[in-house]
């Protein structure tokens, strides 16, 4: 988010009361096309980003399949034999799908061959082999309703539309509605012929796995590719803030390829046995931090977006002779003074392993701030706000298992604190902080597992003890004071200097399949599912609800959340501001 600082008597009223005040929701629509819808960024002018997901009618090529292998046999055995399990009459063949047009014609056949072509137990999910997908598309939230952003996608030569084959992250917007983010290119099919071979071999193969992009509020799109470009490079766009003669962006690029995964591309990317791009991908997912080293960039941008500068930021530790991996730094956010942080890789207290942590980038130097004495051994940077208040996550064992906790840190008195989330082994994330102090994020709220927790939204004001979970300042009741609120906020991701909050609330609704078409049980009684959609919190006059402590009401309430970012976990999406890129 980008702030615009408040007056000193607007700042004064703000106490843990102003968290007693009860929040209207409303939700914000969503992409036709697409079951789940998320926000990612919303600027003080009200420019609305996110993400869609889930999409409807995802295109599938079979043209290069060949439904003789007993791999597709196989699998189409096996879901044969699940559909028997819960009585389910199946109503497609492989001949359907092969001669029929099955694909575009029934809901499962179409899923089956979405599940067999993204498989990962096989492999075939990263197999150049086989069709890529994504069911992930960028989005904005206009006057008109939602619109997809099309990033780096092409129009398919095999099929009608995008190729779907690309990663679609818009990460930020500034108040006068120019976005950044990143993408991938799309895979295109390509026939690929092995050294001392006759046989041709279709690949789908792409020319670089992440590319930076800033896009005007009218379309206007500008690349922000890396220096060093071998193999595609990578770029990614994380932040933006409006200046007065341009814009600053920031991210991170590549500066090179690391040693031990050069020698392996040098040495086994030949082009003989597989595509050079193919070789090299695989390489890139086999190596922990990737084969590029990494490093936070800003870019400063003049109005018409042509790039002014490029300056390059350093890591948080100084490698070592022998250590031939690739090290990462990467700038998340920046407010409107220009203070930066982000993520680097780092030394954990005084042995040679490396983590990475929240950093500030300043004056030529990469600053923790998180006391590693305290057993931290990762985290994330998230936010900051105009009054150099930092929020975000940092991690380590707590009742045996990895758990994060969110943290805001003042860098004007120089102090971290991580405050009370739901209960002590809790996961928390700080999203975001406004101007006024006030931290909004997600915890986990589910004592009892230990594994899979449901997660909610919170808000807390910087000074509080603990944070307060949003859902208890929502309605306990729909208008007619009888339907249970069908709502729960999964995450709080953004807040803005009106104290009005956008996130993400499930919601219980008709299941649909991969057409988009209701789904039926065998007795033809319509099934039910929880999906994510985006929604926007306004602070109104009233008092706190005490809804009924029935049993029945909490899991009313509560069952249809979950973390939000498991929907992601679909080919080639990302969550935002991962590291990992």
């Amino acid at each position: 988010m980008k702030y615009k600082l408040l007056a000193a008597s607007i700042l004064a009223t703000l106490s843990t009361s102003a968290m007693s005040a009860t929040y209207k929701l409303e939700e914000l629509g969503g992409l036709d096309g697409a079951k789940h819808n998320y926000v990612t960024d919303v600027s003080e002018n009200g420019h609305i980003i996110g993400i869609a997901n889930s999409l409807y009618r995802l295109p599938i090529d079979i043209s290069y399949i060949d439904f003789t292998d007993s791999a597709i046999k196989n699998a189409y055995d096996a879901r044969e034999s699940y559909f028997e399990s819960i009585d389910k009459e199946i109503t497609f063949t492989l001949d359907d799908i092969e001669n029929n047009d099955a694909v575009n014609t029934n809901a499962d056949a179409h899923q089956f061959m979405i599940d067999f072509i993204t498989d990962t137990q096989s492999n075939r999910l990263t197999n150049s082999e086989y069709q890529k997908l994504s069911s992930v598309a960028a989005t904005i939230y206009g006057s008109e309703g939602v619109s997809e952003q099309v990033l780096f996608d092409e129009q398919s030569l095999d099929y009608d539309g995008l190729t779907r084959s690309t990663t679609n992250i818009l990460n930020a917007v500034s108040d006068d509605g120019v976005m950044v983010g990143w993408g991938s290119a799309p895979y295109e099919k390509t026939s690929f012929t092995q050294t001392d071979e006759d046989e041709e071999e279709t690949h789908f193969l792409r020319d670089f796995i992440s590319r930076a992009i800033v896009i005007t509020e009218d379309g206007v799109k500008v690349e922000l590719a890396p220096e060093f470009d071998e193999y595609g490079g990578i770029s990614t766009a994380n932040d933006i803030i409006k200046t007065t003669n341009g814009y600053e962006v920031v991210g991170s690029v590549s500066i090179d390829i690391a040693v031990d995964p050069l020698d392996d591309i040098t040495d086994n990317c030949d082009g003989e046995d597989e595509p050079v791009s193919d070789c090299v991908e695989t390489y890139n997912r086999s190596y922990t931090a990737g084969i590029f080293n990494k490093r936070a960039v800003k870019w400063t941008l003049d109005s018409s977006l042509n790039i002014t500068n490029t300056e390059l930021y350093g890591l948080g530790l100084t490698p070592e002779d022998d250590e031939d991996f690739a090290f990462r730094s990467n700038a998340i956010t920046l407010n409107d003074s220009g203070l930066i942080v982000g993520t680097s890789d780092v030394r954990y207290k005084d042995t040679d392993t490396r983590i990475t942590m929240p950093v500030i980038f300043e004056n030529g130097e990469v600053k923790q701030f998180i006391d590693q004495d305290d057993d931290w051994t990762s985290g994330q940077a998230l936010a900051v706000n105009n009054n150099d208040i930092i929020v975000g996550y940092a991690a380590k064992r707590i009742d045996t298992a990895t758990r994060t906790k969110f943290f805001y840190y003042d860098k004007k008195s120089d102090s971290v604190v991580f405050p009370s989330d739901y209960f002590s082994s809790s996961s928390s994330v700080a999203n975001d902080i406004n101007d006024n102090g006030i931290i909004v994020g997600e915890g986990e709220t589910d004592i009892y597992n230990t594994t899979t927790r449901r997660r909610e939204g919170f808000i807390y004001t910087v000074g509080d003890d603990s944070i307060v979970n949003l859902n208890d300042l929502l309605p306990c009741y729909e208008e007619d004071g009888e339907t249970h609120f069908k709502y729960t906020v999964a995450e709080a991701k953004s807040i803005n200097n009106n104290n009005e909050i956008f996130g993400v609330a499930t919601k219980t609704v008709e299941k649909t399949d991969s057409f988009g078409n209701v789904v039926v049980d065998v007795d033809g009684n319509i099934e039910y599912e929880s999906i994510a959609v985006a929604v926007k919190l306004t602070p109104i006059d009233g008092s706190v609800e005490e809804c009924p402590a029935e049993e029945i009401e909490q899991y009313e309430r509560q069952s249809a959340s979950f973390p939000w970012y498991a929907l992601l976990l679909l080919p080639f999406a990302a969550a935002r501001r991962f590291f990992k890129k």
